[in-house]
């Protein structure tokens, strides 16, 4: 009789398990139940290792830190020592001098904008597994008409699960091959400009920081249909939380800068030319950078802990863009001194995971050790090794050090998690080597 109990028993364990199997891989229970399994992954591994406590120091800030040791040990030194250098903020100051000394202006509207404004005809997603990105296109897309779905776009833009993050330029790409409307991405965005697109009838995507309440920082896309100005709040189809999500301005204003104020707009082509007119002389990309590197300078002044953090990095981004790679280096460097006075639990450990720019500008100022450090500083703070952008930077970094076979590796393993990335794909082939 016990036999027979167990023998059923295990039968009836088998038959749940194949059950469970079953309906996680269900299309509507999988994306819950794999988001709930990998962040209960993540958790633990996050405990073991906390990547809040992982800090990336620059060699600028090495070489500062041994210069003071030694002149500490040896106050009165040689009169043949070499001075003390002060890198950052001389390289710093010099570089940006090509802003104009005046802030361009947009072009005022001609008639004012009115203090309430909601655009219909936005179909709301709910985000799938790391999918805002995807999801908030689909949705900014469906205003104009289209009718595909966040699988339509995130076939394009995520090769992979393991993709954290889509980029705007992305994004702008996938509209501009999939469909018959074009996009602009501009940084630097205001709260006014947002309005008075919305004003025209253009919704707006725009990317954020966001600290949700059981995780750390992440950036975050909202796509924006609306604004009350009595209330002070936008109108967001956010594709994470809820439809018709009000979000104050304040609140915008402050995470915004956590990604450069970038946002972007979806237009039809007949409609190109009131677009221009409201974006003004920010539709000139230079200008535009200009602009968005002038007002992260005024900003400084009046900023501290993470919101300083940022706008240091936003000054770095938009001077690599306007491929100022010595300015930018110094602006990062800054920007990762200010990081160790952040608050622990404030700390915005996964900025690597969205944007590149350190990389790109370490990498042309000849700084290759301090590519391949960040790069690793990333990985463990992630705890797995699936962001392209950092082994591509890494693998380039190698190779100009004539490592070669570390070079190779890390390119292939671009390859392996993105097989469109075409920049690590040209690198091998100028290499001599063979790729699917």
């Amino acid at each position: 009789m016990a036999k027979r109990l167990l023998g059923i028993s295990l039968v009836m364990v088998c038959i749940l398990c194949l059950a469970s199997i079953g309906i996680y891989n269900l299309p509507r229970f999988h994306d819950s139940l794999s988001y709930r399994l990998v962040k209960l992954q993540t958790r633990v591994r996050y405990m073991i290792n906390p990547p809040e406590q992982v800090v990336f120091v620059p060699q600028e800030q090495v070489n500062d830190a041994v210069e003071n040791t030694l002149a500490a040990m040896n106050p009165s030194p040689p009169a043949t020592t070499t001075p003390k250098k002060e890198a950052t903020p001389t390289s710093l100051e010099s570089t940006v001098s090509i802003v104009p000394s005046a802030t361009p202006t947009l072009t005022p509207s001609p008639t004012p904008i009115p203090d309430q404004v909601l655009l219909e005809g936005i179909r709301h997603e709910y985000q799938q597994f790391n999918n805002c990105g995807p999801a908030n296109l689909s949705m900014a897309l469906s205003y104009w008409g289209w009718d595909g779905n966040q699988s339509d776009t995130g076939s394009y833009l995520r090769y992979s699960t393991y993709d954290k993050n889509v980029m705007p330029g992305e994004m702008q790409a996938f509209v501009a091959d999939n469909t018959n409307f074009q996009a602009l991405t501009r940084v630097g965005g205001d709260l006014q400009t947002i309005k008075k697109l919305l004003a025209a009838g253009f919704p707006v995507v725009i990317e954020k920081g966001y600290d949700p309440p059981d995780d750390d920082w992440m950036g975050h896309y909202l796509t924006l249909n609306g604004y009350d100005d009595s209330q002070g709040i936008f109108t967001a189809q956010d594709s994470l939380i809820m439809p018709d999500f009000p979000l104050p301005y304040d609140v915008v204003d402050q995470r915004w800068r956590d990604f450069n104020h970038v946002y972007l707009v979806i237009y039809p082509l007949d409609r190109a030319g009131e677009l221009e007119e409201i974006i003004g002389q920010q539709i000139d990309p230079v200008a535009n950078f200009e602009h968005a590197v002038q007002n992260a300078r005024q900003e400084i002044e009046e900023l501290s802990g993470r919101d300083l953090y940022f706008a240091w990095f936003n000054i770095g981004s938009n001077l690599v863009a306007l491929e100022d790679y010595s300015g930018a280096a110094a602006a990062y460097d800054k920007a990762f001194t200010v990081y160790p006075s952040i608050p622990e639990d404030e700390r915005p450990w996964r900025v690597m995971w969205y944007q590149d720019g350190p990389y790109a500008a370490y990498y042309h100022e000849g700084r290759y050790e301090d590519v391949i450090n960040l790069a690793n500083t990333t990985f463990f703070a992630l705890g797995e090794y699936t962001l392209e952008e950092s082994f591509y930077w890494r693998g380039m970094a190698k190779l100009a050090l004539d490592d070669y076979n570390g070079a190779v590796f890390d390119l292939k393993k671009v390859l392996e998690l993105n097989p469109r990335f075409t920049p690590a794909r040209i690198a091998l082939d100028e290499l001599g080597v063979e790729t699917n």
